[in-house]
């Protein structure tokens, strides 16, 4: 407890992890890095961070540095970041882990570095986004805990267990294949319906005025920000086109019911999908 933290990214993830640890005594200090002069000046202002400083000087009073930032830039940053780390822990909290895991498989410092998902998020963004309770009860997953030291470890574990998730371990390749499942594949469809809708939309205004529940909760995700979600699809592009080639022939069995008037059939395939409740309650 009582950690100095630095974190990398103080938007939506950042600035919730923020929030939570400072509000649990968690981290004696947070220190927000982020290249984004808003995001510092809103971080500031919001009490998220005590102070805002550059990656190099915060990595010289840091225990803990958490990067929040999107994957693509991770994998830029986290082999030089473990170059200049000593005794610091270094957690990052993107939605891909196979290419991360494999970049610095052969590091030095591979031991210092925890490779997590937090399985959490709302399509907002920014500092504004950041809530306090939005980890609770939700699923982290910890990849390849196995090449991780022990104290390192431990210290992910207490973060977690702070921001009060439920911890799974699995290897990098596994997690990968079930994030395209239960997330990747989520966000493409929800785009692709808000483009449908929008097409329409430009024939139909009133489209929107019958908008209902269900529909908004549908498309939620394509509000997401797409500077987040293209390296996410691109990292992980070999699992999400297998799950899309699933989703599209799922599609089309629908398609095909309708246009062969197969009402039995499209009765089996909606009455098969109701065995989610299994799942999600």
């Amino acid at each position: 407890m009582n950690k100095t933290i630095a974190i990398v990214g103080i938007g939506l993830i950042g600035g919730s992890v923020a929030l939570k640890c400072k509000r649990a005594g968690f981290a004696a200090k947070v220190m927000g890095v982020d290249n984004n002069p808003d995001h510092c000046k809103q971080a500031l202002e919001l009490g998220l961070v005590d102070e805002v400083l550059s990656l190099e000087d915060a990595l010289v009073v840091a225990d803990l540095i958490i990067l929040a930032i999107p994957v693509g830039a991770i994998a830029s940053l986290l082999p030089g970041l473990l170059d200049k780390v000593n005794t610091q822990v270094v957690i990052d909290m993107g939605s891909t882990k196979s290419l991360l895991t494999d970049l610095v498989a052969g590091h030095p410092q591979r031991g210092r570095f925890v490779a997590s998902h937090p399985m959490w998020g709302t399509e907002y963004s920014g500092p504004t986004a950041a809530v306090e309770n939005g980890f609770e009860q939700k699923a982290v997953i910890l990849c390849d805990v196995e090449k991780t030291d022990e104290d390192a470890l431990d210290t992910a574990h207490q973060l977690f267990n702070v921001l009060q998730m439920r911890i799974i371990q699995m290897n990098a390749k596994d997690h990968d294949v079930h994030a395209a499942y239960v997330s990747h594949i989520s966000h493409i469809t929800s785009f692709a319906l808000a483009n449908t809708v929008l097409e329409k939309e430009k024939e139909d205004n009133a489209i929107f005025e019958m908008a209902s529940a269900g529909f908004e909760s549908t498309v939620r995700l394509a509000k997401s920000n797409p500077e987040m979600w293209t390296p996410i699809l691109m990292q992980n592009r070999e699992n999400v086109l297998d799950v899309l080639n699933e989703h599209i022939s799922q599609l089309r069995k629908f398609k095909s019911c309708l246009e062969k008037e197969n009402w039995e059939y499209l009765n089996e395939l909606m009455s098969n999908a109701n065995q989610i409740r299994r799942i999600i309650q």
